[in-house]
């Protein structure tokens, strides 16, 4: 396998050109597991770990290596390596940290296209493919909506929920499979191009495994059947992974994942609601809320009917989120600085008082 095949590519080597890495290996990181690494190459896969130097000059966690990245690497060891440098990322599909304020979380890196999975069993939710569109819009990576477990239902009740869908979002494509009769599999694996790189979105239980076993041809991931009380299938992944199919294509596969936190998500929520983006230019005030304002063009078409709203009701949802992290942040900002005033305070009183 050649490093193209991996993903990488002339912006990736003029870096490492210009960074003078041309010493080091170029690898990517397949596999992170509390900062655990796999790093695979041309050649074979390794463990990896990162230097004192990367680890101590990182700001956040986010600035340690994630499944996707390429990285440059020394061999030190049978099988395993120091990682010595992150490379520039194309892109990154991230969200809110689950129970922290203001952090942020990784899902992975260098994504060409996400694959949102829903199932159409009864955990079914609009709603959520919404969040996962503006995580993936932010971070400009093409979604595709994957409808799974289509033999729950019958013909005229798939047709009726794809509608439903196309009634709230309309510029995405939407692909309906089961992974048991694995039926539209060949459909999906289609769109899947050599040196791309995909990753799986969505809940526990709604098939994301079971899906890469189907694409990569093998049982290559353990899988958990379904249970009988509550329809769903049980959590299975438990840390990011990226895989190589036979045509080509990569694919990352996620632990499930019951929140979808919005962080700093603006331009994605205004690609995600694009219609109601644009009508807010027509409301009488620019910094309406959409809430209760008067002449507010948003909620007058919700009245119409123009916009949907169950969709209207995310959006204001996911932007409450949004606002919230972000003066989260901002209120952060200030006790840094508030404290960093008060240590240089205290320093410059404390030297004037030796003399």
């Amino acid at each position: 396998m050649t490093l193209e095949e991996l993903g990488y590519n002339i912006e990736l080597e003029n870096y490492r050109k210009e960074q003078n890495l041309d010493s080091f290996a170029v690898g990517r990181v397949i596999s992170e597991h509390k900062e655990r690494y796999v790093v695979r190459t041309t050649e074979n896969e390794y463990e990896g770990e990162i230097i004192g130097n990367l680890r101590f000059s990182a700001n956040s966690r986010s600035d340690f290596p994630a499944v996707g990245d390429w990285v440059a690497i020394s061999e030190y060891d049978d099988d395993k390596v120091l990682i010595h440098n992150v490379f520039p990322r194309m892109s990154i599909i991230e969200r809110k940290a689950v129970g922290k304020q203001d952090d942020k979380q990784i899902i992975a890196t260098n994504i060409d296209s996400a694959f949102i999975l829903q199932a159409v069993d009864r955990d079914f939710s609009i709603n959520r493919i919404e969040r996962y569109l503006t995580i993936s819009n932010k971070s400009n990576v093409k979604p595709v909506i994957i409808l799974n477990k289509i033999d729950l239902v019958n013909d005229v009740e798939l047709a009726k929920l794809i509608a439903t869908i196309r009634e709230r979002i309309n510029k995405v494509p939407i692909f309906a499979i089961s992974n048991t009769s694995r039926k539209g599999i060949d459909k999906l694996k289609e769109i899947i191009e050599s040196g791309k790189t995909y990753c799986l979105l969505g809940s526990s239980g709604v098939g994301k495994s079971t899906l890469i076993n189907n694409l990569l041809g093998k049982q290559l991931i353990r899988t958990s059947a379904i249970s009988v009380s509550s329809s769903r299938g049980k959590h299975v992944t438990s840390h990011r992974e990226l895989h190589v199919l036979e045509n080509g294509g990569i694919l990352i596969d996620n632990p499930g994942m019951r929140e979808v936190g919005i962080a700093d998500s603006a331009d994605g929520l205004e690609t995600t609601f694009e219609t109601i983006v644009e009508l807010s230019k027509n409301c009488r005030f620019k910094d309406c809320t959409h809430t209760s304002e008067i002449d507010c063009a948003v909620m007058a078409a919700v009245e119409r009917g123009d916009i949907n709203k169950l969709s209207y009701e995310n959006y204001l949802k996911m932007v409450r989120e949004k606002d919230h992290y972000e003066s989260t942040i901002a209120e952060r900002r200030k006790k840094d600085k508030d404290f960093g005033k008060m240590v240089k305070s205290y320093i410059k009183n404390k030297n004037q008082s030796k003399y």
